[in-house]
């Protein structure tokens, strides 16, 4: 059986009957496979307050039940197993999943990851917020992830390569560049990309760009990509720190993880003459009350593999520390849930931008609203490396090529736009950044869903 909660899913076909073994209902979809370990529940925690955010939003846009209830139901997900041959010859069994949450706007898009904490709940929040990601920017697209639940640092490159071909071979019958666009994420790279769009590739029998975003130049990627996301989380901090009267020259500013994203978002906030006194990854924070030399910290990482040991830092600590900082802007960019109901007592900082998906919980979002600090939500923040992957999805599927400073001021106007329409909704309103931005994106996905009707 195919199970999918639109009413619009197609009969079954050749490739959708090999479904049958990996569709799962939704009460059963994670029980585990080869292994007795239990689903992290921080992705419990991320679809609670994904949820609530929907929830208040249909609350104030006057939407039925019933509505509230289609939008916070992902229309398909699928769990797979992924058996893996090691290099030893043993042979593990994975679990990976792709959730395409909403599809009214256009097909899925969202990132695939691989980490440890993978689990149905956590992928089901994170394609809820790409769809609503998507329509804040209007981009044509609806909202999808998905994930392996491995540690990628466990892995060889041979075994991470034969991983991502099971898992894209296992996902192949609801992916495509008309149906769900895949693109890298936490612990996946524009090599991970390379490898899902060969297999595609291999089994439509032609080249085809357009499958994954994301990709090596070489392979039809978009100049600019790379930092797209990070570009993005520039443009809206230095407006949000320009809304709150707080000149960037010399201003104490804080990046937590030390990744694809908070390694170039530190490097371009530097660059617009913010002062970074701290930067973080998962083994600890490095600091430096004058500012730290972001370009020898970078190089210190790619020697190394982590901040640990960075010689001209000041001083180190405790990763979580670095949220306690006395700063004009902090920027949460590693995973979701760092600001919660335990630490949000001691994050001062006047304007936090989320990097990262969902690195603040509903408790701590509560608590941070009232005090007057401002947040600007992740759906705005980061939706800079969505917008970059529309661009290259674009020029793959017309193979004609933009420019990198085409990319930048395209770039550049769609954010600054959707911050202009937040800010005004926010204020007419009155009611926080997330809550504006979230109606917005709600209310686009809601009119284009009641648009098409329901069928039969």
């Amino acid at each position: 059986m195919w199970l999918c909660s639109c009413t619009r899913c197609v009969q079954p076909t050749r490739s959708t009957q090999r479904l049958e073994s990996h569709v799962t209902a939704i009460d059963h979809v994670d029980a585990t496979v080869g292994s007795a370990e239990e689903p992290p529940a921080s992705g419990t925690k991320a679809l609670r307050d994904a949820t609530a955010q929907l929830r208040r939003a249909t609350d104030l846009l006057g939407y039925p039940d019933g509505t509230y209830k289609q939008l916070a139901t992902a229309r398909r997900e699928l769990s797979v197993a992924i058996p893996l041959r090691r290099d030893d010859g043993s042979i593990e069994l994975l679990r990976g999943y792709r959730v395409q949450h909403n599809l009214s706007r256009g097909p899925g898009k969202g990132g695939v990851r691989f980490s440890p904490e993978v689990s149905l709940d956590e992928v089901r929040a994170l394609a809820m917020w790409m769809s609503w990601k998507c329509a804040l920017v209007e981009v044509p697209y609806g909202g999808a992830k998905g994930g392996v639940r491995c540690d990628p640092r466990l892995y060889s490159a041979a075994e991470l390569e034969r991983i991502t071909r099971r898992y894209t071979s296992e996902i192949m019958p609801i992916i495509g560049p008309a149906r769900d666009i895949p693109a890298p994420d936490v612990g996946t790279d524009e090599q991970t990309m390379a490898w899902m769009m060969d297999t595609y590739s291999v089994r439509q029998g032609q080249t085809v760009l357009g499958v994954v975003t994301g990709k090596p130049v070489a392979l039809g990627g978009s100049a600019g990509r790379a930092d797209a996301t990070s570009q993005g989380v520039v443009l809206v901090a230095l407006e949000a720190l320009k809304s709150r009267e707080i000149e960037p020259m010399a201003a104490p500013a804080a990046v937590q993880g030390f990744g694809k994203v908070g390694r170039a978002a530190a490097r371009l906030l530097s660059g617009e003459g913010l002062r970074i006194v701290a930067v973080s990854d998962q083994f600890t924070a490095v600091h430096d009350p004058g500012g730290l030399d972001i370009a020898a910290v970078e190089r210190h990482v790619a020697r190394t593999g982590t901040l640990v040991g960075f010689a001209d830092a000041a001083w180190e600590s405790d990763p979580s520390e670095l949220l306690h900082l006395d700063l004009d802007l902090l920027v949460p960019a590693a995973v979701e849930g760092v600001i919660h109901a335990g630490n949000v007592d001691g994050v001062t900082a006047r304007v936090i931008v989320e990097g990262a998906n969902g690195p603040t919980t509903l408790e701590a979002d509560e608590v941070l609203e009232a005090r007057g600090q401002l947040v600007v939500p992740d759906i705005l923040a980061n939706a800079g490396g969505v917008i970059v992957s529309y661009f290259e999805w674009v020029q793959g599927n017309q193979a004609y090529w933009w420019s990198e400073a085409e990319i930048q001021s395209r770039l550049r106007a769609r954010m600054l736009s959707a911050w202009d329409r937040v800010t005004t909704e926010a204020a007419s309103r009155r009611v926080s950044l997330r809550t504006a931005a979230t109606c917005l994106a709600v209310r686009s996905v809601a009119e284009a869903h009641a648009s098409r009707g329901l069928y039969p």
